[in-house]
């Protein structure tokens, strides 16, 4: 009996959050980041607990989304359209059956946006999802004369983009044509009748929510724009790629607009995006909360996005980002016009792995750091000649520097080596890319990353006589400070990573999981999650020491005193660039 009081208390609390969470939808929109993912996170983790719900009980609380999902305008589920769609192998078929009623209502409402992003879900390998996705495509709501037309026509531009992406090119080659690759990419778009496929960039994909006066007044709140940009459509693609110098040989292509302009887009072979864009998301949703927050809007803080999607689990498009450079090519070239460039082979004739720590600290000392002086503070002098537009510059590298390294180090954010930090020479901004090592995969590494972030002396000198005190550490207490606030929210945000095999640990799985028949739920990926949770409540294991909790303060201080330990530093990979 005491059990059943129990289950009867838990089922009401359930309810009750899911009412109360579906009424401040209702009401607004200043907490939708706040309310959706935490309530559809209640629904859906619910009926898949141990707790095994009664049939009545699982009714009652799926007909609760119903409800909500018939009142409230579209673009609100719009907002959680990811951690929606990773569910659709849910084991309960009424849960499923509602998810694909919420699916269905925002393909009809937002075609051009949902359908880029559930494109990969359409082409997985994965038996169960891809059935349940097309279940959804193929419904007959969906086969109205213009939209089913517009899904068949994403789906051949889909096909067209993969070939090109993946068609072998010979090794040396920089330059070659996409009639080369495929003959018939030019003829479809020269096909009066194709469809307008909107440009897979940031600027088309961005939400806007609507003003409370908006919102309170008597308009059909359903017939607000939620992209109030015009969209650009595709209506060609120029014949030059660009073959870039990397193993995997991705192609630069340039897609010509409705709007007379030409975009870049970067196709990637052999490489899993799905984790770029599920991060891209994230970082979406941690830039909102910085524009909330007063104190963080005033300094400006924020993560440079970029559009990523992925076509299927093993390549993508990316949004081409103009006017970047990475830190490495951008250090060696001073190093190389100072006359004290260092070759690889030397330096890595010079790396002691295998010695004691204190031979490892001298030998970094006295040739790695002697032999690299600090000269990034030159790279923002030479970009940025004016006074006021160097500070502002010096200004908008450390505020995002500050960010990404929070984020980064609470999502376990690693490999990030030379190439894969970028600095924008218009503004001084600082943009990361290749997000495949998330959630601390760094420590599994031969040789393990011991860093939190990076923040070799070269950063830390770019920063001013000041370095890491001031406005760096200034900027990392307050975004530390507002992810700790948002710390449920971002959790609803991350945890349907368990549930969608998106990550690498899913790929290492045997063959007969891809025709598995409902949900995956990997041990290692939730115990990623809850070491995600656990720094976010700002527990740390100190040295070898019992965790403890840190304040923000506290937590800023002891990452910022990780990342730039010498003795962590010197034993770290010399690939990594420790020394730069």
């Amino acid at each position: 009996r005491e059990r059943e009081r129990e289950r009867d208390n838990d089922v009401l609390f359930q309810r009750r959050i899911i009412h109360f969470y579906g009424n401040s939808l209702h009401f607004g929109c200043h907490y939708i980041y706040q309310s959706m993912p935490r309530m559809l996170s209640v629904w859906l983790d619910y009926v898949t607990s141990d707790k095994d719900p009664s049939k009545t009980t699982l009714t009652q609380i799926t007909a609760m989304i119903a409800n909500f999902a018939e009142k409230l305008p579209t673009f609100k589920f719009f907002t959680a359209f990811s951690q929606l769609v990773s569910r659709i192998c849910h084991p309960q078929p009424v849960v499923y059956m509602q998810l694909k009623e919420i699916l269905i209502k925002i393909i009809q409402r937002y075609p051009q946006q949902s359908l880029w992003m559930i494109l990969c879900v359409y082409k997985s390998s994965y038996v169960q999802r891809f059935k349940r996705c097309a279940e959804i495509i193929q419904d007959p709501r969906l086969n109205g004369t213009d939209l089913a037309k517009l899904i068949n026509d994403f789906n051949i531009l889909a096909e067209k983009l993969i070939d090109l992406t993946n068609k072998q090119i010979p090794n040396g080659l920089q330059e070659t044509t996409v009639s080369a690759i495929n003959r018939t990419i030019h003829r479809m778009f020269a096909d009066s009748q194709f469809s307008h496929i909107m440009m897979p960039v940031q600027e088309f994909r961005k939400i806007v929510m609507p003003s409370q006066e908006y919102y309170d007044s008597k308009r059909n709140r359903n017939d607000f724009n939620a992209f109030p940009n015009k969209l650009v459509y595709i209506t060609g693609i120029q014949d030059r790629v660009i073959i870039l110098a990397s193993l995997q040989k991705p192609r630069r292509i340039s897609l010509k607009g409705s709007d007379g302009k030409n975009y870049s887009l970067l196709l990637k072979p052999k490489d899993d995006l799905r984790k770029d864009f599920r991060l891209m998301e994230f970082n979406t949703i941690v830039n909102q909360y910085l524009h909330k927050d007063p104190v963080a809007r005033q300094r400006r803080l924020k993560i440079r996005t970029y559009s990523v999607l992925p076509l299927n689990e093993e390549c993508g498009i990316i949004e081409w980002i103009s006017n970047v450079v990475p830190l490495r090519p951008a250090l060696i070239k001073i190093y190389r016009q100072k006359q004290i460039y260092t070759s690889a082979d030397k330096l890595k004739s010079m790396w002691v792995p295998k010695e004691r720590l204190e031979v490892k600290r001298k030998v970094f000392l006295s040739f790695f750091i002697k032999n690299h002086p600090p000269v990034f503070s030159e790279w923002f002098r030479l970009n940025f000649p004016d006074p006021h537009g160097w500070y502002q510059a010096k200004c908008a590298y450390i505020r995002t520097t500050s960010v990404i390294s929070m984020v980064g180090y609470i999502l376990g954010l690693g490999d990030r080596h030379g190439e894969n930090i970028l600095f924008d020479s218009t503004n001084g901004d600082t943009m990361h890319v290749d997000f495949n090592c998330l959630f601390n995969k760094g420590l599994a590494f031969e040789y393990p990353e011991r860093v939190p972030f990076r923040m070799t002396h070269n950063m830390v000198k770019a920063m001013g006589p000041t370095g890491v005190e001031g406005m760096f550490r200034k900027s990392c207490e307050i975004t530390m400070d507002i992810l700790r606030t948002q710390r449920e929210t971002l959790m609803s945000v991350l945890r349907p990573f368990v549930y969608d095999p998106l990550l690498s640990w899913s790929s290492r799985s045997n063959s007969t999981s891809k025709s598995t028949t409902t949900e995956r739920i990997d041990k290692e990926s939730m115990r990623s999650v809850e070491n995600i949770e656990k720094r976010l409540k700002g527990i740390m294991r100190i040295s070898s020491d019992l965790p403890s909790t840190l304040s923000c303060k506290g937590q800023v201080n002891y990452l910022i005193l990780e990342a730039t330990s010498i003795d962590n530093l010197c034993q770290m990979y010399i690939g990594w660039g420790p020394y730069l």
